[in-house]
């Protein structure tokens, strides 16, 4: 009897392999003084070879299926031998490897993983079409910024899970394993920035910095362009739009940020959050498109930091073409800065444990109010802890509203006290506007 599903599962095997074969074949592996032993033909006989393999050992033949799939996998490394005997031959093993994982998939295909095996082949003829794409973009990457990726995959794969998971000290504040997912949460969100600002660059507009800087610290940005603003006066329209941009970035990094943690609250804190947000982007998209046919010049780096940590400045000459270093300099992870957010949010943590007993939900509103004007990220993680409880999480997404109001409000002061008149007048306008919508955020979703 035809056996429709078996039939399937090689169908797929032979794919697999004819996939891999067409790429070696179009890429000039197979031909040339250094050419490899297998093209189209081979590889997709290698994929049958293992999808047979596959099928005998789910008949209940295991050592069939072992011989079969063991000669299929010594073949390519034979060959891989006698290639290197010839003079002259590179020891490029990528088609041997090729063959091998061929081999595997059409196994994995016969045994019912049809849908893994059509992956891996995917991703195995895109790294073998994408070949000099990935090596051109491996010669862009700096030492520091490679450190930077092995010591966030230690700090994840090999501190996280040796931490103890239990709460611990008053109130049981204190949770080491997730006080260090704080750790790699900002430490992600820091490479993350770097990342953005080095691609699209520092020199692509002021609106542009102040959203990517607003990544990091919106306050930065704010303090920064305000001190800007009375160096370079005739820039006032493009400082105020990157404040603006700034703040309205803020919005969605802290949902991210409390999505992670605590979607509940997340999902409470969107009535809140939602109507500043439109409207900072509304404000973005009206003044870009009234100055689209203007050209912005380059900006200043923007250190990384906490909310309301000061800025460092970099002062660049309006017609200097020349892009500036990207931000962090050499500590794309800010990890020294991602620990102090750790430790000040150990510290609301127990505060606001405490004013929860103390005072209760009046207390955690207040203390909202305060934090804001220091630490929004501290306080987003800390109503994300207090949103454990579902009576707690309106009131957590509430707070973290009235944090918001406050940090703007924290913003519109540097502007009004530091900014240069025509900035002040731009920027205040749109800061008022965005505390207006976060005010009427609040009203609708108060607990």
């Amino acid at each position: 009897m035809f056996d429709l599903p078996l039939a399937l599962d090689l169908l797929v095997a032979a794919l697999v392999g004819l996939a891999v074969g067409v790429e070696r074949e179009w890429s000039g592996h197979t031909t040339g003084p250094d050419g490899r032993f297998a093209g189209i033909r081979t590889f997709t006989l290698l994929g049958v070879i293992g999808g047979f393999g596959g099928w005998f050992f789910r008949d209940g033949q295991p050592v069939l299926a072992a011989v079969i799939i063991g000669a299929g996998a010594l073949f390519p490394i034979a060959a891989y031998a006698a290639t290197l005997r010839r003079p002259g031959t590179t020891t490029d093993g990528t088609t041997e490897v090729s063959a091998i994982l061929v081999v595997a998939m059409g196994a994995a295909s016969a045994l019912g993983h049809r849908s893994l095996a059509s992956a891996a082949a995917v991703l195995c003829v895109l790294l073998l079409a994408e070949k000099s794409t990935f090596q051109s973009a491996l010669q862009k990457v700096a030492a520091h910024e490679l450190r930077a990726a092995l010591q966030f995959a230690v700090l994840a794969l090999v501190i996280l899970p040796l931490l103890p998971s239990g709460a611990y000290g008053p109130f049981g504040a204190f949770q080491p394993r997730q006080l260090w997912i704080v750790v790699l949460l900002f430490s992600g969100l820091n490479f993350a920035g770097y990342i953005a600002r080095r691609v699209i660059g520092e020199t692509r507009g002021l609106g542009v910095t102040g959203l990517l800087g607003g990544l990091v610290s919106s306050t930065a940005v704010s303090l920064t362009f305000s001190r800007r603003s009375r160096a370079e006066p005739h820039l006032a329209l493009p400082l105020a739009l990157g404040v603006v941009a700034a703040c309205t970035v803020l919005v969605p990094r802290l949902l991210v940020i409390s999505a992670m943690l605590r979607p509940a609250v997340a999902t409470a804190a969107v009535p809140v959050l939602v109507l500043p947000f439109l409207v900072g982007v509304s404000l973005i998209a009206f003044v870009m498109w009234q100055e689209r046919e203007t050209r912005v010049p380059p900006t200043p780096e923007l250190a990384s930091g906490p909310e309301g940590a000061p800025a460092e400045r970099h002062e660049a000459n309006a017609s200097d073409p020349r892009p500036l270093a990207p931000t962090n300099g050499h500590n794309p992870l800010a990890f020294a800065s991602s620990l102090q957010m750790a430790l000040a949010f150990q510290v609301v943590l127990f505060a606001i444990a405490w004013v929860q007993q103390a005072i209760g939900t009046t207390g955690v509103l207040l203390s909202a109010t305060l934090l804001g004007l220091t630490d929004m990220d501290a306080l987003t993680v800390s109503m994300t802890r207090y949103g454990a409880d579902p009576a707690n999480v309106r009131v957590a997404a509430t707070a973290i509203g009235i944090g918001v109001l406050s940090n703007t409000m924290l913003k519109l002061a540097f502007v009004v006290t530091i900014g240069a008149p025509r900035f002040r007048a731009r920027a205040a306008l749109g800061l008022l506007a965005l505390a207006a919508a976060t005010g009427v955020g609040i009203w609708i979703g108060w607990p």
